[in-house]
């Protein structure tokens, strides 16, 4: 997998990712590659899923500082990715409507899930609101 990101000067890099060797110890390449040069790296597959947590939270908080004000929508409206107005992440897995009542499976940025029942007409107040474009 490769995925294009940019120095700070604006200069892209592509980032290459691999899996280990056949046979050896299980470790996650990544390769570093720009015009400037390169850097190999490797690391475990826990230590590749923590770096990926630690850029979605990354991400997470940098959406979160660009947005204006929270948003107050109703629990029917709630769409999957759309992140909760709360002192910690919990973000919309999925939203369904079960007889007179819309059930929110929310997740936490420590990967914790649980679902909770609400009326539809009830007031959520939302960190960031999914983009249509992001769907």
């Amino acid at each position: 997998m490769s995925i294009e990101i940019t120095d700070t000067g604006g200069r892209a890099a592509l980032v290459e990712l691999t899996r280990g060797v056949a046979g050896g110890p299980a470790r996650v390449g990544i390769r570093i590659a720009s015009p400037a040069g390169g850097a190999d790296w490797s690391c475990t597959p826990a230590t590749a899923r923590a770096l990926a947590a630690a850029l979605v939270r990354a991400a997470e908080e940098t959406e979160d500082a660009q947005s204006a004000r929270p948003v107050t929508v109703k629990a029917h409206e709630l769409l999957r990715g759309d992140v909760r107005d709360t002192d910690r992440a919990m973000t919309v897995v999925s939203v369904k409507a079960v007889g007179s009542t819309v059930q929110v499976t929310w997740t936490s940025g420590a990967g914790r899930s649980w679902t909770q029942g609400y009326a539809p007409d009830t007031e959520i107040a939302l960190r960031r609101r999914l983009r249509p474009e992001t769907r």
